[in-house]
């Protein structure tokens, strides 16, 4: 089958082969058919080595298909069932997963780098090159015709949700619907703004409005980029250099709620300065181990605004899922309108140019 290979951490580009097979199968396991991958920034972090994912790998985590084959003890799932991969998948078993909170589990990272793929050697190494095994990122590995997965790590959705749709939810619509629905509970009337204009911060938007949020501001220093967020719901586009003068307008001198959708130090410095007096920043970006975010304890004693990390939606990842489907069931979020661009396999290396340069909201690997 055609998979797309990272070789190495810092590498900027993948090698899309046609002899990787999806290694692993077996009882507790999935075998998933990919329909539509999409890409997430949290894709280039790992190419990067911001986000810990040993290499050789395959990238991409937002992903959609048909279960084509289940291993033993798998009785929940069955063949022919349109699925989503969960990039963090819960064990069901710890403190987190008996809490309700299985986004929080850890399990999952304990197989981090496991094998996933293979790749090269032709028939049986012949011609004398071996066989080289490679992981999928974070256990999933959507830039891949098929995946081998364990049963916690896809999610069903129904299905008459199109595949594009569904990988969005994989991800960042998650992720940014989720914090704005299960970490912040922004109330009906709330000030919003949303730092950075992608593909999370866009679905953070949405997630305000589903919410009720009267004033939705978006922030971005890409004109177009925060533009199109108007389309999906925000009420205001703003600059950077805007925010701090539309915060200080407002009553109380700040947002209710600031989202980072970024993942800089930054970026959360500026969104904490433009919240009000006991309003709330929600950290929904992936940011790097060593970038840290400075406050004294003074301000953060007297302000007493909420820092409130959000992790792949705050909430358990099936149950966020399943409101995602509803709103979109309910036409009151637009998952079709935030693909913006698509490619095939062949051209994914397109895929990370236009991701990299802001031009694509979500682009796109279509896997048909």
């Amino acid at each position: 089958m055609r998979a797309a290979i990272l070789h190495k951490t810092g590498q900027d580009t993948l090698d899309v082969r046609d002899d990787v097979v999806a290694v692993g199968f077996g009882p507790g396991k999935v075998r998933v058919r990919l329909r539509a991958a999409s890409l997430c920034h949290s894709d280039l972090s790992a190419m990067s080595g911001v986000l810990p994912q040993p290499a050789p790998f395959v990238p991409g985590h937002e992903g959609a298909g048909d279960v084509v084959e289940v291993g033993e003890g798998v009785t929940d799932v069955a063949v022919g069932d349109r699925v989503v991969l969960c990039w963090m998948a819960p064990c069901g078993r710890c403190a987190h997963c008996e809490r309700g909170r299985g986004h929080l589990c850890v399990a999952s990272l304990r197989r981090l780098g496991a094998p996933g793929f293979r790749f090269g050697g032709g028939a049986g190494g012949a011609g004398g090159e071996a066989p080289v095994e490679a992981s999928g990122f974070y256990g999933t590995g959507a830039f891949a015709e098929e995946v081998v997965v364990e049963r916690d790590a896809v999610i069903p959705v129904p299905a008459d949700l199109p595949y594009e749709s569904a990988a969005l939810i994989g991800c960042g619509v998650t992720t940014g619907i989720g914090a704005a629905v299960h970490t912040a509970r922004v109330e009906p009337g709330a000030s919003v703004a949303v730092i950075g204009a992608g593909g999370v911060g866009v679905a953070a938007v949405q997630g305000a409005r589903v919410c009720g949020a009267g004033r939705v501001a978006v922030v971005d220093p890409v004109v177009s980029r925060r533009e199109r967020a108007l389309s999906f719901g925000a009420t205001e586009a703003l600059a950077p250099e805007e925010l701090k003068a539309a915060a200080k307008g407002l009553p109380g001198g700040g947002f209710d709620y600031v989202f980072e959708a970024v993942g800089r130090s930054s970026t959360v410095r500026a969104g904490y300065d433009a919240a009000r007096r006991g309003g709330a920043v929600v950290v929904i970006g992936a940011g790097a181990q060593d970038d840290l975010a400075k406050f004294s304890m003074g301000e953060l004693f007297f302000n007493e605004k909420r820092l409130l990390p959000s992790l792949y939606g705050g909430a358990s990842v099936p149950r966020t899922v399943a409101l995602v489907v509803e709103l979109w069931r309910a036409g009151r979020i637009d998952l079709a309108g935030m693909v913006t661009h698509r490619v095939g396999l062949a051209d994914v290396n397109e895929a990370l140019a236009q991701m990299r340069g802001g031009e694509a909201l979500r682009t796109v690997v279509t896997l048909d």
